[in-house]
């Protein structure tokens, strides 16, 4: 499957679920669910193998997804929205759900989101100031931080909000320096 057709699915599912939160009046509930669902899958190579796994059937993927939802007591819309989706075969859509949902609820309400790469998590006072950072360069409007973890890129940040991207990170500032002195050779 293409990247857009999950893309697309994603979207379809994330407007559903904006609708009914927004019906229920649950929308920074269903947010926080699922900002804590996308952190447990990231933080846990097995739950990202378990719902991205062909092999795994629907009902037992479902079955262990919910125990794990419940563990993190996540429960009411968010729970019901994640046992449809794995019952539809689409578990592996579920963190691309989650960030088609978050993003449509930033732009919602006018905020812009920065998704932020760093080879350490950030504590709360440096997402602070690097989201007051964005905000002024970005002209005013508040800004939610998509945080993520990537040893890989050995220190510094990559920075991208909508389609600019501001990267200082180690790794690609060694690529560089790799690609300057190839020219000199």
């Amino acid at each position: 499957m293409s990247t857009s057709a999950t893309s697309s699915v994603a979207g379809r599912y994330a407007s559903a679920l904006f609708e009914l939160a927004d019906n229920a009046r649950a929308l920074d509930q269903v947010a926080d669910d699922l900002r804590a669902l996308r952190k447990m899958t990231a933080d846990s190579p097995e739950l990202a193998r378990l719902m991205a796994s062909p092999v795994v059937g629907r009902a037992a993927q479902g079955k262990a997804l919910l125990a794990v939802l419940d563990a993190a007591g996540i429960k009411g819309l968010t729970r019901s929205f994640v046992g449809a989706v794995a019952a539809n075969g689409r578990a592996r859509d579920l963190v691309a759900m989650a960030s088609a949902f978050l993003a449509e609820l930033a732009s919602r309400r006018g905020e812009s989101t920065a998704t932020v790469t760093s080879a350490v998590p950030l504590t709360a006072q440096q997402q602070q100031q690097l989201a007051e950072a964005l905000r002024q360069v970005l002209g005013g409007s508040k800004v939610a931080i998509d945080a993520r973890v990537e040893p890989e890129i050995l220190g510094g940040l990559v920075v991208k909000v909508g389609s600019r991207l501001f990267d200082s990170s180690i790794r690609s500032k060694l690529q560089r320096l790799q690609l300057a002195m190839k020219g000199v050779a």
